[in-house]
């Protein structure tokens, strides 16, 4: 099995590119089903979440066409045509492997009038039931029944009616889930308290090019218009804002200076606002970030929240950071129950952290030293990888499978800007 070999206390600097975002990614490509006409997506992350979405893809009917797959290529251009569904069944044995697949139920419904797929699988951070999913369908229209770890979703008459729904909490899948059942209902749907992340506004845009009708795009209300049907589209996938923190937290902690290039400024608002109380360095320029850092960094104090606010996929980077800034900084998070699986990792590396619930407290260190760590998770696996460029000696990270899920070519780029890092087969 794969491991990643970091040998720390190397100095990041240089020009570093930001990929498009796995979590936009895996949004837009189910938009495929819901047209029998191409939608092309570009700036695609070469990523095996993306990878295994697009097998999905390809179990239902449609067929997936890639360009740019040179070795040397960062993103790719896919091109999906779902011209006519061959099944509406999304398996255990590919569900299982990644939670977005749920993505697919609202699409298959909405196409074909009934769709079965599988509970999902993903990463284990936490119980994420999909119970908002199946509430917001249902509201629109959908029958649905559950039964031997799989959803039923029908709607009657061939077609969902639209209708009203206001989430109780805030929940991303479940508002990409009903946005994309809603947009081809016979009447109008109103979804109020509906989760605001710039991944959610790419899918809205991307399915209006397809000639979808929604109102309040990146507002907590949207207002959809049912059309009778979609059409073929172009669409780019948006840049990673969570990719462009990880590495920003890569080159505070280092006392690097790294301009990262491809860059969607507006939507890490959060993340630059840390890192600037952090005493980061931030310069923004139209589209890339230049982040400087001397190493002498500032305690924080951080909750998670759904966004505009701090995000849950940044928590185990700026931990990460943390365990070298002067004096305690104390985390919250309030989005997943069990995201501090990351912890016991980092404290065979020398880092000082006291979980208590849902609060972790993070003491300074001076010093982290490298250790065979284990990944446990996508975001989890980078804050082992910021850690073990500035520990001393060498950092080996197992389970790197659940980085090639988030980070397209991480050696390669570390590697670019001065990071001492490489994959070895063999561990």
């Amino acid at each position: 099995m794969d491991r990643i070999l970091i040998r720390g206390g190397r100095r990041l600097n240089g020009k570093l590119p930001i990929s498009g975002a796995k979590n936009a990614a895996l949004t837009l490509m189910p938009c495929g089903l819901l047209t029998d006409e191409p939608l092309t997506l570009r700036n695609l992350p070469r990523l095996a979440d993306v990878d295994g979405f697009g097998h999905l893809l390809n179990q239902l009917g449609a067929s997936t066409t890639i360009e740019g797959s040179r070795p040397e290529d960062f993103g790719r251009v896919m091109t999906i045509r779902a011209g006519q569904l061959t099944s509406t069944e999304a398996p255990y044995d590919i569900v299982r492997k990644m939670r977005a697949s749920i993505l697919v139920l609202g699409p298959i419904l909405a196409r074909a009038g009934q769709a079965r797929v599988s509970l999902p699988g993903g990463c284990a951070i936490g119980n994420r039931p999909i119970d908002l999913h199946l509430k917001a369908l249902e509201a629109i229209g959908a029958d649905l029944e559950m039964s031997a770890g799989y959803v039923t979703a029908t709607a009657p008459g061939g077609r969902l009616s639209g209708g009203r729904y206001r989430f109780p909490v805030v929940s991303v899948g479940a508002t990409e889930n009903v946005v994309m059942a809603a947009v081809t209902a016979s009447g109008s749907s109103r979804i109020e308290n509906a989760a605001r992340e710039p991944e959610i506004v790419d899918l809205c845009r991307c399915l209006v090019a397809m000639g979808a009708r929604i109102d309040g795009i990146g507002t907590e209300t949207l207002e959809i218009e049912g059309v009778a049907e979609l059409h073929g589209a172009t669409y780019a996938v948006m840049p990673d804002r969570i990719e462009a923190g990880s590495y920003a937290c890569a080159a505070a902690v280092t006392g690097g200076e790294v301009e990262l290039t491809n860059v969607d400024v507006a939507s890490m608002g959060a993340t630059l606002t840390a890192l600037r109380e952090a005493g980061v360095g931030i310069e923004e320029r139209r589209d890339s970030i230049v982040v400087t850092s001397d190493g002498q960094l500032r305690p924080l104090t951080l909750t998670t929240a759904p966004y505009p606010g701090f995000a849950t996929d940044m928590q185990a980077q700026f931990m990460a950071m943390l365990c070298k800034a002067a004096g305690a900084s104390v985390l919250t998070e309030t989005i997943f129950e069990n995201r501090y699986m990351h912890v016991p990792e980092l404290a065979r590396m020398g880092a000082d952290i006291q979980v208590r619930g849902r609060t972790a407290v993070v003491k300074g260190v001076d010093r982290l030293v490298g250790a065979p760590v284990m990944a446990t998770d996508l975001r989890a696996s980078m804050s082992l990888i910021i850690a073990g460029l500035v520990a001393e000696g060498e950092t080996s990270v197992a389970r790197v499978y659940h980085l090639d899920r988030g980070y397209e070519r991480l050696e390669e780029k570390l590697s670019a800007v001065g990071a001492d890092i490489e994959r070895d087969g063999g561990g």
